[in-house]
């Protein structure tokens, strides 16, 4: 379809794109009306709305109640830095999953044994129902929500062991490579596989952002001699991050 054959809803919210990237309608700035678009692009009101609304779910614009459209302040990136993982030492999840070493910050966990959904045992190599533990974590950054991640672990190889509960015991707080080489468990190989999808209203809820909207989702799973011991999926507002990979050459 050329430019020119774009329905005219497409037409009219890309005018509109433009003037909000361009900084005409800056931030917190109260959108057209439905009648002053109409007038202005000389459509009717069903495609005024229509443009309205696809700007709405491209989050450049927002709805107040009983007070209008108006124009979202767009959050800089930040940076999720991916850098390898230490075989030992300071290696607490934050570290784990923001590899950046400028970035303080704090976490929040809930851990509770659940049987393994089919996507969860397949990655883990295990049949469907099988116990895992399963840890929730909410990451802040500057006091701020940035990240959540959940992992499961399967109790086959850490149950009654010191590192059953990753927030709790000897090794409370530590990352997977320390708390698996505690029970003789040799951490040799991570992959991680890098999607997007529509997020869920729980977590724009914990993370400050607005349902539907995209997120990152960082799919990462730790093997020991070629078992799976741990895979957790790490999710991001995809408005607020870029994932980077610091890769060293060998």
């Amino acid at each position: 379809m050329a430019f020119g054959d774009q329905p005219a809803y497409l037409r009219v919210a890309g005018d509109l794109r433009q003037k909000i990237v361009a900084g005409e309608l800056p931030p917190h700035t109260r959108l057209p009306s439905q009648a002053r678009i109409r007038e202005e692009y000389g459509v009717s009101d069903t495609v005024a709305l229509e443009a309205r609304k696809v700007l709405m779910a491209e989050g450049l614009v927002e709805g107040r109640s009983g007070s209008g459209t108006y124009v979202r302040e767009q959050p800089v990136p930040r940076r999720l830095s991916r850098g390898g993982y230490r075989a030992l030492g300071d290696s607490t999840p934050f570290r784990q999953e923001q590899a950046d070493e400028r970035v303080k910050g704090t976490w929040e966990s809930r851990s509770g044994q659940e049987g393994a959904d089919a996507a969860v045992a397949g990655r883990l190599r295990i049949a469907a129902g099988e116990r895992v533990m399963r840890t929730d974590y909410l990451f802040r950054a500057v006091g701020e929500p940035a990240m959540l991640s959940t992992s499961w672990e399967p109790l086959a190889l850490t149950g009654r062991t010191p590192v059953m509960l990753p927030e709790e015991g000897p090794l409370a707080g530590r990352g997977v490579v320390e708390r698996m080489a505690a029970i003789d468990l040799v951490v040799d190989n991570v992959v991680e596989e890098v999607g997007a999808r529509p997020g869920l209203a729980e977590e724009a809820l914990a993370l400050g952002g607005v349902p539907g909207h995209s997120v990152l989702v960082v799919s990462r799973t730790y093997f020991a001699g070629g078992c799976p011991v741990e895979t957790a999926d790490v999710v991001v507002l995809a408005e607020r991050y870029r994932v980077s990979y610091h890769l060293p050459v060998k």
